[in-house]
């Protein structure tokens, strides 16, 4: 079957992960990716590939399709799978009994048999044993560099072939909004952590992702607002406290990074693959964009080649 020319707009992590899928299913593909285009909301994303814990306030779909997330990865970038550890302080435990009503996945665990440095500071948690994590930039670093070794054009200009807009917010589908998320990474070099731990809190809970060499991500905020102007000092405050509930080691963290994305979200928060206007648009990635893209991906693949064999019949 002749297959034509497949031009992926975007190279966060939807574009990123839909051209590598279509690549990989020999589809001849063109990533456009103008320099200067507006940083990706999933370069600030924490890199959880977390679909139980998501499932506290995801629909089913998320929890179901993100389930594979790990497994896609890992077939492309370094992946760490050593589970997810949520906490909450001894006054806010009924948090940690409502999350655990609303989650699957999980069994009770011993926070300082799961990670020493908490010994003493919570009395119980849940542990998500299934769940994985990586490096959100250096995986999407590591696709870009898969596809050029693939011969996949990466380009600014027109695109020259079917069309798969995986723009975002840029992509001006109709119905999608921006929810603005802030982040820090600290350098602590009095913290270890093998996993990422999530504090519940009824007002800021806040999430702390392990990267490599004592660097962690802190996350995330969630404000229905489409500014991308830089993080609050509140939301800092916000971020740095909830951190140092966990470990006091943050107290001496060195900020490296405050940053602040959009995240583009339809209405009912669930990524979708549309047909519009003659092109596929992969979006509303919301907050699941590196648990859900692999899905999306292939969600994309798949109806492009069913048309394919359509037309070829």
């Amino acid at each position: 079957m002749r297959r034509d020319l497949i031009s992926v707009l975007g190279a966060g992590v939807a574009g990123l992960c839909t051209a590598t899928e279509l690549a990989g299913r020999g589809h001849r593909v063109e990533l456009i990716a103008p320099p200067g285009a507006p940083c990706p909301a999933s370069h600030f994303a924490g890199g959880m590939l977390a679909p139980f814990c998501e499932g506290e306030a995801a629909p089913p779909e998320v929890v179901e399709a993100g389930q594979q997330a790990a497994d896609w990865w890992a077939a492309h970038v370094p992946v760490t799978r050593r589970g997810t550890l949520v906490v909450a302080p001894p006054r806010d435990a009924p948090e940690l009994d409502r999350f655990a009503r609303a989650t699957g996945g999980h069994e009770p665990a011993d926070p300082g048999t799961l990670e020493p440095e908490l010994a003493g500071r919570f009395a119980r948690g849940l542990f998500y044993a299934e769940e994985a994590h990586l490096d959100p930039r250096d995986a999407l670093r590591r696709l870009r560099a898969g596809l050029e070794r693939r011969g996949v054009a990466i380009r600014d200009g027109a695109p020259q072939g079917r069309i798969v807009d995986c723009r975002g917010l840029g992509g001006r589908v109709p119905g999608l909004r921006a929810v603005r998320g802030e982040m820090l990474i600290v350098a602590a070099p009095e913290v270890t952590l093998g996993r990422p731990v999530r504090l519940l809190h009824p007002r800021f809970p806040c999430y702390i992702v392990p990267r490599a060499d004592h660097l962690f991500m802190i996350g995330a905020t969630m404000v229905e607002r489409d500014d991308a102007g830089p993080v609050t000092a509140r939301a800092a405050m916000e971020l740095l406290s909830a951190a140092w509930t966990v470990h006091p080691g943050f107290a001496e963290a060195r900020i490296l990074e405050l940053g602040a994305g959009l995240r583009p979200a339809f209405a009912d928060n669930l990524p979708a693959v549309i047909r519009r206007d003659g092109a596929l648009h992969v979006n509303g990635m919301y907050r699941h964009g590196f648990l859900m893209a692999p899905a999306l991906a292939r969600k994309a693949a798949e109806m492009i080649e069913t048309e394919e064999t359509i037309h070829a019949d």
